[in-house]
């Protein structure tokens, strides 16, 4: 069974690799180059430092995925509004292991009282990926045509969004 748990820099050389294959072979990303290890630390700790979750997935003591959120923009009135970002390992897709990750990030978003959730999914053909998100709750709210060029091919990007708590129906926590 596999445990969710917040992530360590002791667990970003995988997270590192799991997210150089998806940069590499995949379109849920744009960047075409793998960021180094140091750079992908850099990044969870810009995450953590603003009190966001960085999860990791770990299943007999290998970490196999690992979800976050970062702040969807950075003007002031988008301040509770975040974007969802998940990566499983190669072979690890399809064993449920994103659903529980996203659970648990929608969980402590609500609880941080954020109000809003995007996940901005790369390819719309990106079927998987946008089925998970739905599943969850999420609900497309829109997509850009021919947005990205990777791989030999031009990409759409979708946008799908989730009310957290309350969503738009009070005044926000955090303003």
């Amino acid at each position: 069974m596999p445990i969710i748990h917040r992530a360590e820099i002791s667990d970003m050389p995988v997270v590192t690799a799991i997210y150089a294959h998806h940069v590499l072979h995949g379109t849920a990303t744009f960047e075409t180059e793998p960021p180094t290890l140091e750079e992908m630390s850099r990044r969870r700790e810009e995450v953590t430092a603003l009190g966001f979750p960085y999860l990791v997935a770990e299943e007999s003591g290998e970490v196999l995925g690992y979800a976050y959120v970062r702040p969807f923009h950075a003007r002031a009135a988008y301040c509770n509004t975040v974007e969802s970002a998940i990566y499983i390992r190669h072979d690890s897709i399809r064993r449920g292991l994103g659903k529980l990750l996203m659970q648990e990030l929608i969980q402590i978003c609500q609880g941080l009282g954020l109000r809003q959730m995007i996940a901005v999914i790369g390819g719309s053909d990106n079927v998987a990926s946008i089925r998970l998100h739905e599943s969850l709750g999420f609900r497309v709210a829109g997509q850009l045509k021919s947005v990205g060029y990777k791989h030999h091919q031009w990409l759409d990007t979708v946008y799908l969004q989730l009310p957290l708590g309350p969503g738009d129906t009070t005044i926000p926590i955090r303003i």
